[in-house]
Formats: C-alpha cells, structure tokens, sequence
C-alpha cells in the first residue's frame, strides 16, 4: 500500500504524533507514507489557523525519513491551501524553503470563505456556487505551479447542500484537468469521501477520473487524508479499483519531487 496524504498533530486538526502514525502505517501494511501536514496561509477561519512550525516540522520528517528507512518509506510532504493573490507567493516560499518529497496542493478556501462555511454558499444558488468555486481554482492554476497533485479535487461535493447537473460546471474542470496535465501534475483519489459518507460520489467523482484519463492524465496518487492512526490505508483496495476500471494501470509515487510508476 502507498498512502500519500496523511496528518499529524503539526497540522491544527489533528492530535496524533509523527510517530503513532508512522508506528500504524507500518503496521497496516503500507510500505510509502507521505506525510503531509497543512500549511494554509491566511485561512480565514481563525480557529484553525493551519500555520505550520516549519522548523519542527522538517527535523521531525528528516527524523522520521532516516529512522524508519528499514521498514517504512516516509515521503517528506506537505499540503498546500491554495489561495489567490499574495498567498500564492506564500505557498512558493513555503515550498522551495525545504527538500519535500511529495506536495499537495489543495483548496480549501475559495474567494477568502472555507468551503466547509455556509457563508461560501448563501445568497446564490448550488450552480453559482460550483462556477465560482470551479472557476476560482482555474484562475488559480493558471498561476501557480508549485505543487504535485491536486488533493481531493471536488471538495465541494461534501459540503455542498446540493450539487447541479454535471453539465453546469463540467467545461470548467475540463479547463481544470487540461491545465493540470499540460504543467505536468495530477491529481489524487482521496478515499475520505467514504469516511464521509458521501457515497457513490467520490473523490475525485467518477466522470471527473474518467475524464482525466481521457484527456491524457497519467499522475494519480491514493491518499487516506487521516488525521488518526486507525483511518491509515482507509479503503485502499477500493481506490486501486477506482483506478484500474477507468483504465490507469500505474500508480504514482514521489521522490524529491520526481514522480516515478508502480504497476498495479
């Protein structure tokens, strides 16, 4: 198993040590694990503010990387909040400061309000609010570059009240996906979805994987997203199915920042 998207209490959800993590992926059978904590600059709920002790944080992966090579690969990872404007500029400073192997790039914010907020989705209906959303990331990606995959692509899907027809937004993450593939990045299948219960709509949905493929995207990573040693590996055989019925026969793993195949 690769599980290329997992947490530690350096991120401010989360409570579980560096060590109890690793400890439980070794356990479980997985033989990479980025680590990949959050780094969300100028988030705008202040009680997760989602900075990092950059500091601790690269000790503790170095740590980690060196005392666990014998049994465990630990990828030296990072997730980034992608934001507009000078938060982008955070982000690229962030991520060149230090030898990460993996980074996510993700989207937890759009227009200065959490996706998570009922303020992202009032005043407008579910179909402004997918555009906005949607297009917000596009304008994004068109400028910034410093990242690997993109983590849990249709985020919106889980806290959305509602969610349009396909067809409102589909042109929009088509541009997405295209501009992803042509800087040479990809995206993950984050099996949280399950643990969310948002049932046959999964992370990234169906259409979106399989458009992916279609447009010629070949990067794809499994991450867990856990915050807790128990949910490490979560529906892992699930995603691998995920991922060889839509037509992928290799999996994407990170060194330095360099993507290498595995077959599945």
């Amino acid at each position: 198993m690769y599980d290329y998207h997992s947490h530690t209490h350096f991120s401010s959800d989360c409570d579980a040590e560096m060590s109890t993590m690793i400890d439980a992926a070794y356990a479980r059978g997985i033989r990479q694990l980025a680590i990949t904590d959050h780094y969300d600059p100028c988030y705008p709920d202040l009680s997760f503010p989602f900075e990092l002790d950059f500091e601790n944080y690269h000790k503790a992966l170095n740590d980690a990387k060196i005392r666990n090579k014998d049994r465990i690969q630990i990828k030296k990872g990072i997730e980034i909040g992608i934001q507009h404007g000078d938060i982008l500029k955070m982000c690229s400073q962030a991520v060149q400061a230090f030898d990460y192997d993996f980074v996510i790039g993700s989207f937890h914010s759009s227009e200065g309000i959490e996706i998570d907020s009922k303020r992202f989705y009032e005043d407008r209906s579910n179909k402004e609010s997918y555009i906005a959303f949607y297009t917000y990331m596009h304008n994004a990606l068109n400028q910034y570059f410093d990242y690997d995959v993109i983590g849990h692509f249709n985020i919106i899907d889980r806290y959305a009240a509602s969610r349009p027809k396909d067809a409102v937004y589909m042109d929009i993450i088509e541009e997405i996906l295209k501009t992803i593939i042509y800087q040479g990045k990809g995206i993950e299948i984050n099996t949280s979805s399950f643990r969310y219960n948002m049932g046959e709509r999964t992370t990234p949905a169906k259409e979106i994987l399989k458009l992916y493929k279609d447009l010629g995207g070949e990067i794809i990573t499994i991450g867990s997203d856990s915050h807790r040693p128990d949910d490490l590996g979560y529906r892992y055989d699930t995603a691998v199915e995920m991922i060889l019925s839509t037509g992928f026969k290799y999996l994407a793993t990170f060194e330095q920042r360099k993507v290498s195949f595995e077959k599945l």
